[in-house]
């Protein structure tokens, strides 16, 4: 009989879509836009951001529920027990990116049947090839996770045989926010660095925090990456836009070689799920000089 999912992540989302059960999803949230189809799918939460909020407003609206552990958004609680779920897949790992992990499980206690409820905390990209396997266990199909990992693996060793003859590995600074500036967290510096490059403030494992200008200048890096959480291409060049022009910024070695790329943070990088093995081949890409402008990858910024 086939089993009922809830997925309360974008990046659980793909995963289980990776493992050929799309068509056990019954509820995912309102960020969830991949694969196709997904977007069909009853939403089981709602974001408390509003539409038109600048990046610096979400910053702030971010940092006080940091403060008070509240999160970002909601979960619908009577459309879940609607959904009459076997599995939910949910987070712990960001404070206010996600519905609260205790809701959850408070909605599941109280839900005839008490579906399970599968957390997952990746911070590297181990981490995500195992809890693409916890899925897989849970929804039982163990041996499409094996494969499914097995060909991620393989991809990710092609690019790092490939990095191992860059002979001069270029700096980098990799940004996940630009109002204020925040340096990459998590599993991006080891992208960077299994890409074939040098990732000069984040460190892999560790958040992602708020940085200076001071700290950008003092790193000077070779290369720029930005992928801010959440927002698409468009949507980050915007906040580029109010950078651009600025004597801290132009002076800044990768600014004035032209060597500064934006990606669409919303669909790679910022989600700990298959796609951040496409996310390495990027950065690869870009520093081995084959990345250039794309809608569906980095879109190169040009010298002014």
């Amino acid at each position: 009989m086939p089993m009922r999912i809830v997925s309360l992540l974008p990046s659980a989302t793909e995963m289980v879509c990776l493992l050929g059960l799309q068509d056990q999803l019954v509820g995912v949230t309102h960020e969830c836009d991949f694969p196709a189809g997904v977007s069909s799918i009853a939403k089981v939460t709602r974001t408390l951001i509003p539409a038109d909020a600048s990046s610096a407003a979400i910053d702030v609206m971010v940092r006080e529920r940091v403060v008070g552990r509240r999160p970002l958004y909601e979960l619908d609680v009577a459309m879940l027990a609607a959904l009459g779920p076997d599995l939910v897949v949910t987070q712990a790992l960001c404070d206010v990116c996600a519905v609260d992990e205790r809701e959850v499980r408070a909605a599941a206690c109280a839900m005839p049947g008490r579906p399970r409820v599968l957390n997952l905390e990746p911070v590297s990209l181990e981490g995500v090839f195992e809890a693409i396997g916890e899925v897989a266990r849970a929804a039982g199909v163990v041996e499409a996770g094996v494969a499914v990992v097995d060909g991620l693996r393989r991809r990710v060793r092609e690019v790092t045989a490939r990095a191992a003859g860059i002979v001069h590995r270029p700096s980098v600074v990799f940004l996940e926010w630009l109002d204020p500036l925040f340096c990459a967290g998590h599993w991006n510096p080891e992208l960077v660095r299994l890409a074939g490059g040098e990732e000069r403030i984040g460190v892999a494992g560790e958040r992602s925090r708020r940085i200076s200008f001071e700290e950008v200048a003092e790193a000077d890096p070779d290369v720029i990456f930005i992928a801010c959480c959440g927002l698409t291409i468009e949507r980050a060049l915007v906040d580029l836009r109010a950078l651009r022009g600025r004597e801290e910024w132009e002076g800044l070695r990768a600014v004035r070689e032209g060597r500064v790329f934006v990606a669409d943070g919303s669909a790679y990088f910022n989600r700990p799920g298959p796609r951040l093995v496409e996310s390495l081949e990027m950065v690869h890409n870009c520093i081995v000089g084959l990345g250039t402008a794309s809608p569906h990858c980095f879109r190169h910024v040009p010298i002014q």
